[in-house]
């Protein structure tokens, strides 16, 4: 079995005001690489899009706004790297990942999120994402962890490295359907309890539509048709009470 170098990258995750410290220009020229970029916010793909642009040897072939697109453009394409938000309509990133591996085992996925939570991270690295990363990194990070990644390396971004280290080291108990989010999991808590979607919402401090989102993110997951039956599997596995 090959080695598989294990990174948390680069320096800790930034905020927005480091942004403009520019991108590195002192890359060594290496193969092109090719890139598909997903996410649902225009403004983020643009900034991405500029970013790896102007990087010698990086690629942009295609964008996706959903996470259906991201399959389609990502099969289309065979880029090395699918660079994907979890959150997006349509199909949500850890979804997206799983069916682009499926058709496209060579591609390499890299994660950039808002999202640290254990289960975003686990889920992830279950679907088969090689890289995680949040989106606070610097522009320095983004473009090594996408040469790294299509390397055959796994990357983790400092933050994420420490919660993996930590699921290591701490034994946990099964948790029911652990193929959710942390996210959809309490969305599909608060349904088993018999809210409805605007009182999710007001609880939970999201847009309905992104209650709406998860919703159906979780009847796909659990392969349920409707509200109802996604009730009855959750209160059997203990949640809504």
């Amino acid at each position: 079995m090959e080695a598989v170098s294990i990174r948390y990258t680069l320096g800790a995750e930034r905020g927005p005001a480091d942004s403009d410290r520019g991108v590195m220009t002192s890359l060594p020229p290496e193969k092109e690489l090719t890139v598909v970029l997903a996410d649902d916010h225009p403004v983020v793909r643009s900034g991405l899009r500029a970013l790896l642009s102007s990087v010698a040897g990086i690629a942009v072939v295609a964008e996706a706004t959903n996470g259906r697109e991201a399959v389609d453009e990502t099969v289309k394409h065979r880029p090395d790297v699918l660079l994907v938000d979890l959150q997006m309509p349509d199909l949500n990133g850890i979804a997206a990942t799983r069916e682009v591996l499926q058709a496209a085992p060579e591609v390499a996925v890299l994660v950039l999120t808002m999202f640290h939570d254990d289960e975003s991270v686990v889920s992830a690295m279950r679907a088969g994402a090689r890289g995680y990363i949040l989106k606070g990194a610097g522009q320095e990070d983004i473009v090594r962890a996408v040469r790294g990644v299509a390397a055959g390396e796994a990357i983790f971004g400092q933050n994420v490295a420490h919660r993996v280290l930590d699921l290591l080291a701490t034994p946990r108990t099964a948790e029911p359907f652990p193929d959710l989010t942390a996210r959809e999991r309490e969305v599909l808590d608060l349904v088993a309890a018999g809210l409805g979607n605007a009182v999710i919402a007001r609880q939970l401090h999201l847009a309905p539509k992104t209650v709406s989102n998860h919703i159906s993110a979780i009847f796909a997951k659990l392969r349920v048709v409707d509200r109802a039956a996604a009730i009855v599997r959750a209160r059997e596995a203990g949640l809504g009470r």
